[in-house]
């Protein structure tokens, strides 16, 4: 079990709807496995449009097949949630989210970004979760305990 990207478009080819399933060719079948019963992060693409964004949560539930075209399936998800600020995947520092989109050169992993599903490692998950709703967890936390501020780590430092 563990966490994943998965990549949607603003006008999706395929036959996603977020927010109840993301569907895939059998190409990703042993990624998407991997994350059921777990959360997985959409990311959006620039293709057609796209901002080139992490922009919410989901947890897949399971996986079925898709009973029109051959080996192609749904992640059926839920506990869908925007971000309150979409996460760029590349910071403005050079910071990459998703190490494995990062060369050794600091430039983007072309092959590896060209991946609609991938294995994302549970700290970098915490990390776009962070910075997708700091805004609203600053201002839980400061209401709630007046001068706590939650510390998101300097990007620039990495």
């Amino acid at each position: 079990m563990g966490t994943a990207v998965f990549t949607t478009r603003v006008d999706p080819t395929y036959d996603d709807l977020p927010e109840h399933r993301y569907h895939f060719p059998k190409t990703y079948l042993n990624y998407v496995r991997q994350a059921v019963g777990n959360w997985i992060v959409y990311y959006e693409p620039r293709r057609t449009g796209g901002r080139q964004v992490y922009f919410a949560i989901a947890h897949v539930d399971e996986v079925v097949p898709d009973a029109s075209i051959p080996d192609h399936y749904y992640a059926l998800v839920s506990g869908y949630l925007e971000f309150v600020t979409p996460v760029p995947f590349r910071e403005a520092s050079g910071h990459y989210y998703e190490s494995a989109l990062r060369k050794s050169d600091g430039t983007t992993s072309k092959g590896a970004f060209g991946r609609a599903v991938r294995l994302l490692p549970a700290a970098e998950l915490d990390l776009i979760l962070a910075a997708g709703f700091a805004e609203t967890l600053n201002q839980h936390l400061y209401a709630t305990e007046p001068g706590v501020r939650l510390r998101i780590p300097e990007l620039h430092n990495r």
